[in-house]
């Protein structure tokens, strides 16, 4: 099981990381959406974005391959702004048999049962994928913000940097593209809430979806507590994470480190990777 987990993490990481990477961007002009002029609601949509520093939450995950199999497994999700994205499974009597720290400078992927992991530097990922990987990126998925590749943060000033169309009681912003790839966010006109993140290959069917629903509230604002995350093409979805949150909170009484002991044994991504398609 633990194999299987591990391989499914390392998936998902190389898939998502895939997809959030950086384009270059040209300014333009915004339409007016209702009684707002488009300007107007993007300043409203960014500005009441909750800049949370900490988010903590119990995850309920679902991963689908497709004809590779599926998991289903309980974990804990913690955010710690600019610091870390952290997935840590404990099933056993609350016992850590794996942890996913994704920082911006590396994943580590952490087998606990065998004592052993894998650190990937986002140049290597980077590498890998042939684009720059931009943690920032990410982290706005996982915290259900607005974002444009290279910038850690948005404000008013940045509203002229999207394109703006209305769809019945939706209203579309799109960052101005790229050369390879386009991201499309979907926000409800009444309250802005972010329903939907698409980041596109651009000339392809090919793209990331980050779907939110269930929206509750946490710290007295909006959060969705269900995020479902499809890449594929528009066709043939060839990989699906549902993501089910409780017991949301931004409580800071965490380590953001992770250290190891020396019993641990470093290998390698293409070793790990290896070892877990014998499996």
């Amino acid at each position: 099981m633990i194999k299987k987990l591990l391989y499914y993490l390392s998936v998902t990481v190389v898939i998502v990381t895939m997809a959030a990477c950086s384009s270059s961007r040209r300014l333009g002009r915004t339409p007016t959406i209702g009684g707002l002029s488009g300007t107007d609601y993007m300043e409203k949509v960014i500005n009441q974005t909750p800049q949370w520093q900490n988010i903590t939450a119990k995850a309920a995950l679902n991963l689908d391959m497709g004809t590779k199999g599926n998991a289903k497994v309980n974990a804990t999700l913690r955010i710690r702004r600019g610091e870390v994205i952290r997935l840590s499974v404990a099933p056993l009597l609350g016992i850590e048999v794996a942890r996913m720290d994704i920082t911006p400078d590396n994943v580590l992927l952490i087998d606990r049962l065998n004592k052993r992991y894998v650190k990937v530097s986002f140049a290597e990922l980077s590498r890998l994928a042939n684009a720059e990987l931009d943690f920032d990126v990410l982290q706005s998925l996982f915290m259900n913000e607005l974002f444009l590749p290279g910038k850690a943060q948005l404000t008013a000033n940045d509203v002229t940097k999207f394109r703006i169309t209305s769809e019945g009681e939706q209203a579309v912003l799109e960052a101005k593209q790229g050369k390879y790839l386009s991201y499309r966010f979907v926000t409800e006109t009444v309250n802005g809430l972010l329903e939907n993140t698409r980041i596109g290959v651009k000339g392809t069917p090919y793209a990331l979806s980050w779907m939110y629903g269930s929206f509750g509230r946490l710290d007295g604002k909006a959060f969705p507590q269900h995020m479902f995350i499809t890449a594929g093409d528009d066709t043939k979805k060839v990989f699906s994470l549902d993501m089910k949150l409780s017991r949301l909170s931004v409580n800071d009484n965490w380590d953001a480190k992770t250290e190891l002991s020396s019993k641990y044994k470093e290998i390698g991504l293409e070793e790990l990777m290896k070892q877990l398609l014998k499996s």
